[in-house]
């Protein structure tokens, strides 16, 4: 929602870390006294669509054209940061300095990288701060700022060591080879995906959570989600299952599979837990052993390790053009100067603006495929599994104000899951079983 946020992922795409944890759709939470639970669940009317009441229509409308407002403005600061830092000779200031500190450009990325990063990591704050406040205003947060900063310095600092390590190797390759160091970038970047992917649930993930076996806790629910792995013939040792405390910061619930390898595993927040009945849990649950089943992980490597290709293809073809309208302004020498890295982060940025339809529309995709797994795994568990799910989505949609009416555009553009509308009434409408298909 904020610039310096956008910054960071245009950052991270070059950098090749592309390969985020499929996290299901936040579902806020209620009032832990009033959460109903699955031994004293009151009678409640059938969910035949998403629907809100008049107020929080009023609210959901304002807070869905605040947040596009937002975003725009973000998209669009976000690249004046960028011209900034080139027009006005500041990346060449900063290249400066480092050269003028050591000839080795490891050494020198020690100095440039993070002193580009927290420039423009402090331009950003401002509307990053908003965006903070908006949550806040809107009850969809309750981090206090202490807190939030902290998180923001950890993330800040996580991007510095990545950012020096990568932005290295990036520069060294098109110095050493400006005709193929997009290829050779590309496959430097394979290995560094898994690499990613296996690391941020035992490494990044617990700098910012506290991360619990979910059955030190819930030995009875990780034994009706036993249930639920059986119905699907999978094997998830109870040792995978974690719980997140998320209610530290959050007022949303979530659950996720992520990691690779022997660090894959499936996480329950403790907002989850506590707020949604024992079936709506388990449909949860269903829909994120759906990623898991269904290899939506390796699947989505597979898709960024393309885009990735084709991405960086593009930002070697039209870095030469761009390279000329900047180079005399911005002090720039070649295109593997340390001058020319906010050309390259531009690129990129630009480039990604463009391919998040094609992203988001994979996202949506392979979201839509999990949640037909998740009814279908719970069917016969749960006692309604459509109205569980459809239920479960009219709470995500109440409690975290999600409009009921979105612009189809915006959501072509920008929602990397299916709306809460089409969700609510796609559960309502999946039967299979009445025409006697498995």
């Amino acid at each position: 929602m904020a610039a310096g946020k956008s910054l960071r992922c245009i950052i991270w795409s070059l950098l090749f870390l592309i390969c985020l944890p499929l996290r299901a759709q936040e579902l806020p939470k209620t009032d832990a006294h009033n959460a109903p639970t699955s031994s004293s669940q009151p009678e409640k009317t059938p969910t035949t669509a998403y629907t809100l009441s008049p107020d929080k229509l009023e609210k959901s409308k304002a807070l869905y054209a605040l947040s596009l407002r937002l975003r725009i403005i973000d998209t669009i600061y976000s690249f004046l940061i960028l011209l900034g830092l080139l027009l006005f000779g500041i990346a060449a200031r900063y290249r400066d300095w480092a050269e003028g500190v050591a000839r080795w450009r490891f050494v020198q990325a020690l100095v440039f990288v993070p002193l580009l990063l927290i420039t423009i990591s402090l331009l950003g704050l401002p509307l990053r701060a908003y965006g903070h406040h908006v949550s806040l205003e809107y009850g969809l947060s309750i981090q206090g700022w202490g807190s939030w900063f902290v998180d923001f310095l950890k993330s800040e600092g996580i991007s510095a060591i990545f950012g020096v390590i990568l932005l290295w190797m990036l520069t060294s390759l098109i110095r050493k080879s400006p005709r193929r160091w997009w290829f050779y970038a590309w496959l430097a970047a394979l290995p560094i995906m898994v690499f990613v992917t296996f690391v941020v649930p035992v490494v990044i993930d617990p700098m910012f959570n506290k991360f619990e076996p979910l059955d030190q806790k819930h030995p009875e629910l990780v034994d009706a989600i036993e249930r639920v792995v059986q119905r699907g013939g999978l094997s998830i040792p109870r040792g995978r299952m974690y719980e997140m405390d998320a209610s530290k910061r959050f007022t949303t619930l979530n659950a996720y599979v992520t990691g690779f390898g022997a660090s894959k595993r499936v996480v329950v927040w403790d907002t989850t837990i506590q707020k949604l009945t024992t079936p709506e849990t388990l449909f949860v649950f269903g829909h994120e052993m759906g990623h898991y089943v269904l290899h939506h992980i390796l699947y989505g490597m597979m898709a960024g390790a393309a885009g990735l290709f084709f991405g960086l293809y593009v930002v070697y073809r039209l870095s030469g053009w761009t390279l000329k309208r900047f180079q005399r302004r911005a002090g720039i020498r070649e295109l593997s100067d340390w001058a020319a890295v906010p050309v390259l982060l531009l690129l990129f940025g630009v480039l990604g603006f463009f391919s998040e339809p094609v992203a988001n529309a994979f996202s949506r995709q392979i979201e839509h495929q999990a949640d037909i797994y998740g009814l279908e795994v719970t069917h016969d568990i749960n006692p309604d599994s459509r109205e569980t799910a459809a239920h479960a989505f009219q709470v995500l949609g109440e409690l975290s104000l999600d409009y009921p009416d979105p612009n189809r555009f915006m959501v072509l553009w920008y929602y990397d899951h299916p709306t809460t509308f089409d969700r609510v009434r796609f559960a309502r409408d999946y039967d299979p079983w009445a025409k006697g298909r498995r």
